[in-house]
């Protein structure tokens, strides 16, 4: 029989039949993987637990015509446990999870199947607010994927920045002459957190006022969801930043 093992986040499960699930991960190795965990809904499964939702897993599988098949399961990392008590933690996880599930294949590398378990390991943890750890994943994931903002120089001429427009359908920020009317203009300090954002440059992230967070989280929403072509359902569930 084909097997094969890989590393894995658990990004989503639904029902099949009366004691199964499909379960939708994100590997280290083989990108997304599509798997039907037999029994795991009966008390008696010896690794349902494990199939959870943010939970990480060495796992076994057997390699199918449409769907593969678990065979085998040990964690490797329970994050699910200190995030879904938490709905702060847990919308920000869930909202991760749905961005890495819309990944095309090509895009699920080895990088991202890294940058979603740190995220998730830093909410479990509480190290930073959930919404500011969610904000620079989404930046990180599609600037992965291969659409980084443009947050210095103007998107659409080049111009050195800084600049006070954010337009996401034009790239990001862009200079008072291409700023369409309408466009979002910025505080300073919002786009010094969106660089620190993007950099991982938690003091600055960590020490941002509200007023900046809240509208950095707005126009990264904005920005995710305009290149990933469709609304991020658990976005609307996510409470302001304070």
């Amino acid at each position: 029989m084909p097997t094969y093992r890989d590393e894995v986040v658990v990004l989503r499960t639904h029902k099949l039949g009366e004691a199964d699930r499909i379960v939708t991960m994100l590997s280290r190795r083989h990108g997304k993987i599509r798997a039907v965990a037999k029994g795991v809904r009966r008390t008696s499964s010896k690794f349902g637990a494990r199939l959870e939702p943010f939970m990480v897993a060495d796992v076994q599988l057997y390699k199918g015509r449409s769907l593969d098949i678990v065979q085998q399961a040990e964690s490797l990392g329970a994050y699910g446990a200190d995030i879904v008590p938490d709905y702060e933690r847990y919308t920000a996880a869930s909202a991760m999870a749905e961005t890495a599930d819309r990944l095309n294949e090509s895009e699920a590398t080895p990088q991202q199947y890294l940058l979603l378990l740190g995220g998730l390991r830093a909410l479990s943890r509480g190290e930073h607010a959930s919404r500011s750890v969610l904000d620079s994943y989404l930046l990180r994931v599609m600037s992965l994927s291969g659409w980084a903002p443009s947050l210095q120089a103007c998107a659409r001429c080049g111009a050195p920045g800084p600049h006070e427009w954010f337009v996401a359908q034009l790239g990001g920020v862009v200079c008072s002459s291409c700023a369409p009317t309408g466009s979002a203009r910025m505080a300073p300090e919002t786009g010094d957190l969106l660089r620190a954002l993007l950099a991982g440059e938690w003091d600055v992230v960590d020490a941002a006022s509200a007023g900046a967070s809240a509208a950095s989280s707005g126009l990264i929403s904005a920005y995710a969801q305009f290149h990933l072509e469709r609304g991020i359902r658990s976005l609307s569930h996510l409470e302001a930043p304070r």
